[in-house]
């Protein structure tokens, strides 16, 4: 089916009175880019990322704008003619296919070899594995973790190292569980994962799947583990492998807690941690009694693997 796409760049101190004007004249939905907006929840949200890029950054600056769908018939241009009338900016339209909807996106996502063993592989990817890698099936579209980002590609590349038969893995901040699933077809006998986002348990169980594991394999739990002592407990403890690709300001408060999941001679791998915060995160670890085995740093992240010294 085909849609008239129309965008209305204005001010923002009048977005408003033009999604109400818009309303009014029969748009039934509409999207919103704003800077403000977008600074805002940057502010309030930044406790989960130490950096946004600059693409992003760039896309919406000075941006206020409304975007809404009309049908690709004599209604739809009847319907946007009326608002052309009555709105005073300038409308800007185009004809889109839901179909490339459904497929543009893709087009940005490819298969990823990470380390020596192991590649990441979209779902609908067809992939001839010439040197006999072990494939971990993602769908990219649900949830952060598709590999492609240098902190995934920094911590898969190193739980290659550790994961095997025998090892029971934690990954803490688990997005799409990419970790977790990537740690049991490289060998865990299971994986648990947990997050702060319910979303996170579709994502997860979705990815899993693709790999054909059952929640016997990979489990999925929703809590928060720096705040709630009952939900650290329920997560249990000798895991051979613990991850946490987060965010410097969370593993930092994180390392005083990793050391009860982990088994005596398990390894803790933390990445997510920005060029400037990797010494502070360092620091935790050794204060809180963990030597470290490896770090690693790629395209200005930086990634550990720690031992209870």
């Amino acid at each position: 089916m085909k849609w008239l796409e129309a965008s209305v760049r204005t001010t923002p101190e009048r977005i408003d009175a033009l999604c109400w004007q818009l309303e009014e004249l029969g748009v039934e939905g509409m999207s919103i880019e704003d800077e403000a907006d977008f600074q805002r929840f940057i502010a309030e949200n930044g406790k989960y990322w130490d950096s946004v890029d600059d693409e992003l950054v760039q896309h919406f600056s000075g941006l206020s704008r409304v975007r809404f769908y009309l049908t690709d018939d004599e209604d739809g241009r009847a319907q946007l003619a009326r608002i052309r009338s009555a709105v005073p900016e300038e409308i800007v339209d185009a004809v889109v296919d839901d179909s490339q909807w459904q497929d543009e996106w893709k087009k940005y996502y490819r298969v990823i070899e990470t380390g020596e063993r192991l590649a990441v592989v979209p779902e609908w990817e067809t992939y001839d594995n010439p040197g006999g890698r072990t494939e971990l099936r993602m769908d990219p579209g649900l949830t952060f973790g598709t590999g492609a980002h240098a902190t995934t590609h920094l911590c898969l590349k190193t739980l290659e190292r550790y994961a095997r038969p025998g090892v029971r893995c934690l990954d803490i901040g688990c997005g799409s569980g990419i970790l977790a699933v990537g740690a049991c077809v490289l060998g865990c006998d299971s994986a648990c994962c947990c997050d702060i986002d319910p979303l996170c348990e579709v994502a997860v169980r979705r990815n899993a799947g693709l790999n054909g594991l059952d929640e016997t394999r990979v489990c999925v739990r929703i809590g928060d583990v720096l705040s709630s002592e009952e939900f650290r407990r329920g997560l249990g403890t000798g895991y051979g492998l613990v991850l946490a690709n987060i965010v410097a300001d969370v593993i930092v408060p994180l390392t005083a807690h990793v050391g009860a999941f982990l088994a005596p001679d398990g390894v803790f791998v933390c990445s997510g941690i920005i060029e400037g915060r990797q010494d502070d995160v360092e620091a935790a670890l050794q204060q809180q009694g963990f030597e470290i085995v490896s770090h690693e740093e790629r395209e200005g992240w930086h990634c550990f693997a720690a031992r209870r010294a």
